[in-house]
């Protein structure tokens, strides 16, 4: 059987938008199975130290949206660098949706990236729950019924559970990977997971590595 690859992320990602595609196309070529966790990221960096980009000094922001240029044009995939309604007013609900497409089976990276796309290429309102059901649907799933489910018990339950693992996995940034062994921040390190899941030993073990910084 294929390996898991756990994807803890935000849906406002600009660098999750760019590993969709890249990610797609290892997991397949592998066999592996995803497993999309979104988390609400300012409840998560209260723990883990993350920030927001709107708060951050004037010149990393300008860097990171040179980097955003950066990797546009090296993976030709057009993207806003100050789309209009980045940061979302509030981006939770449409990682329940995503959520809730999982969980019935649905492919839900097809609805992330499309999530995704619609706020940093097309310029839409992810935190309006009609531009929402409009995006699923135009992915083929069902909207309402999943925009319904964004607020269920069994969603809520799983989303709670993945800001607690966050927090204990030291998550900082999106979007983090787990697969085994294996923790990666960021899409411009996707080439150590393509590595690890073709089988060559990338990394001693987060806690190994941990365990010899802090004893130094």
């Amino acid at each position: 059987m294929g390996q898991t690859v756990e994807c803890f992320y935000t849906l406002s990602s600009p660098w999750m938008y760019f590993a969709g595609p890249q990610l797609t196309a290892i997991l397949k070529r592998h066999g592996a199975t995803l497993v999309l966790r979104p988390y609400d990221f300012r409840l998560v960096i209260k723990h883990t130290g993350g920030i927001p980009l709107r708060t951050r000094p004037e010149p990393r922001q300008d860097y990171h949206a040179l980097e955003l240029d950066r990797w546009s044009r090296h993976l030709e995939m057009p993207i806003k660098l100050k789309p209009r309604h980045y940061p979302p007013t509030d981006q939770r609900q449409a990682g329940r949706m995503v959520m809730a497409a999982q969980a019935r089976g649905m492919d839900a990276m097809a609805l992330s990236h499309a999530i995704l796309r619609a706020l940093w290429v097309e310029e839409r309102d992810i935190a309006d729950p009609r531009v929402r059901v409009a995006i699923a649907g135009e992915e083929g799933l069902p909207g309402e019924a999943l925009h319904r489910e964004e607020e269920s018990q069994s969603v809520l339950a799983e989303w709670d559970r993945n800001n607690q693992e966050a927090v204990a996995r030291g998550v900082f940034g999106a979007p983090t990977f787990f697969c085994g062994d294996l923790w990666l921040w960021g899409q411009d390190r996707l080439f150590f997971l393509d590595q690890h899941l073709g089988g060559k030993q990338v990394q001693s073990g987060p806690s190994k590595v941990i365990g010899k910084i802090r004893a130094a």
